[in-house]
């Protein structure tokens, strides 16, 4: 049976999805410590995405589930995650905190064991747990064009503004949730933490702010290398899934 040209027409009309541009790797970075700018770019762009406003009608591909366990993966085991665990155990020692866990090197191994449990877990509901019950998208959404205020505003806000799976707007249920439920299980074998209300707000507070600074970075990193002369791979342009097929 013919389809009729009116409808078919209208079936033609409608753009396919866009893919978020490709990972960040090594080989993007050409120039003085390529290796460490391209490890510490790709923790910054893993959850970043372009917005498709560039063609109209254009629509981001939708994350699965898979999807979002993948980015919950690569997260934990970046090697940005267990670095920043031993800098923050070097610290969390020199203070004392956590004092059961002892000093010497038995207290410095518990400590970076039990923070990169606590970032594993933070990952896991903030990019995978959450975001599935929700159908969020766990990714921040770059802004790239406007002044540098609306930038910085629009950053700070993903903290209570994120995306849907198809990139419309929504609250933040993962970072708060997350968050929260990250704290309050990590008090089960952190001992010495103090518990209830205020001390949980403040954790969450923290991790929040954290998330914050990252946002805006993740916001202006294009610029940031650029103005420090670091190759940087123009990513203007998301690809197509039309486009990787005729390659």
């Amino acid at each position: 049976m013919a389809v009729p040209a009116q409808e078919q027409t209208q079936q033609n009309a409608t753009p396919p999805c866009v893919q978020p541009p490709p990972l960040v790797s090594w080989q993007d970075y050409e120039g003085p410590f390529a290796k460490a700018v391209g490890v510490f770019g790709r923790k910054l762009e893993r959850k970043e995405v372009h917005p498709p406003h560039y063609k109209p009608g254009a629509k981001l591909c939708t994350l699965e589930v898979k999807d979002k366990f993948i980015l919950f993966v690569g997260d934990t085991i970046d090697p940005v995650t267990f670095l920043s665990a031993g800098f923050n155990s070097g610290i969390s020692q020199a203070e004392n905190k956590d004092p059961s866990y002892g000093q010497g090197a038995a207290g410095y191994g518990k400590r970076v064991g039990f923070n990169l449990i606590d970032q594993a877990q933070s990952d896991f509901f903030k990019d995978f747990a959450y975001p599935v019950i929700f159908s969020e998208d766990p990714r921040y959404y770059r802004m790239i064009h406007g002044s540098f205020g609306k930038r910085f505003v629009h950053a700070v806000e993903h903290v209570v503004v994120a995306h849907r799976e198809d990139g419309t707007a929504m609250p933040n249920y993962s970072e708060w949730l997350g968050t929260t439920s990250a704290i309050a299980l990590g008090n089960v074998y952190h001992p010495d933490h103090r518990r209830g209300f205020a001390p949980t707000a403040e954790g969450v507070g923290s991790a929040v702010g954290q998330d914050i600074g990252f946002d805006v970075l993740r916001e202006f990193w294009p610029e940031i290398a650029r103005k420090f002369k670091l190759p940087f791979r123009d990513q203007n342009e998301p690809r197509s899934p039309s486009a990787d097929a005729a390659k």
